[in-house]
């Protein structure tokens, strides 16, 4: 019989904070820089990773600019150069992409988003289930390029929430449930026999001494 591959920790970091966050729905628009409050909060995630150089194998982000700043000054901690992966990407907004939170809130489709997103596709863009689909298969992807070690992957809000859904075994229609706050930490590791949600949302808590009990 052949052995199990031995089990991969992947740490999803959302990006840190925007002039936009919590007003707009940035989308994929280029150009979306992080705030200075959202140097520091990569600055400081980068500093709670840090000990954990040795089991890093490898830091990802997806290819815009707000999660490649984030994983900056991850990856000079690790001594790991940052990789592009597309499937950590935004949801796909479409033609709502740059629109107002407070406009879209007043939309009759906005409580579809909130309420079955697995039933909504963004006018010319993705559906919710296509971005679970997407980033799901990204990190099944680096799990196996990365057996028996941990890696880092600077991500956005919703496809965070929705890779947590799928560890947990939770149906897509309850992910706005999952509160993934800027450059908080996600932990899951991946075993032979399933994943196990180690953390979620972290934003102060020792990394090093995450394990499963």
């Amino acid at each position: 019989m052949s052995k199990a591959p031995a089990p991969t920790l992947v740490f999803l970091v959302r990006h840190g904070q925007t002039p936009t966050t919590g007003k707009t729905l940035p989308g994929r628009a280029k150009g979306l820089h992080l705030a200075d409050k959202g140097h520091e909060q990569a600055a400081s995630v980068a500093e709670r990773i840090a000990p954990l150089a040795k089991r890093v194998a490898a830091v990802y982000a997806s290819p815009l600019e707000r999660t490649k700043e984030t994983a900056a000054p991850i990856g000079k901690v690790l001594g790991q150069r940052v990789r592009t992966n597309r499937g950590l990407l935004e949801c796909d907004f479409g033609e709502w992409t740059g629109a107002e939170l407070k406009a879209l809130g007043k939309l009759p489709q906005w409580k579809q988003v909130q309420r079955y997103p697995s039933g909504f596709r963004f006018p010319g863009g993705e559906s919710f289930s296509e971005m679970q689909v997407r980033i799901n298969d990204a990190v099944a992807k680096m799990v196996v390029a990365h057996p028996g070690k941990a890696v880092v992957a600077v991500s956005h809000a919703d496809p965070i929430k929705a890779v947590v859904a799928h560890a947990m075994g939770t149906h897509l229609d309850l992910f706005q449930r999952i509160v993934v706050s800027p450059c908080s930490v996600t932990a899951i590791l991946y075993t032979a026999d399933g994943p196990v949600v180690l953390c979620v949302n972290s934003t102060g808590r020792d990394l090093a001494a995450l394990a499963p009990s």
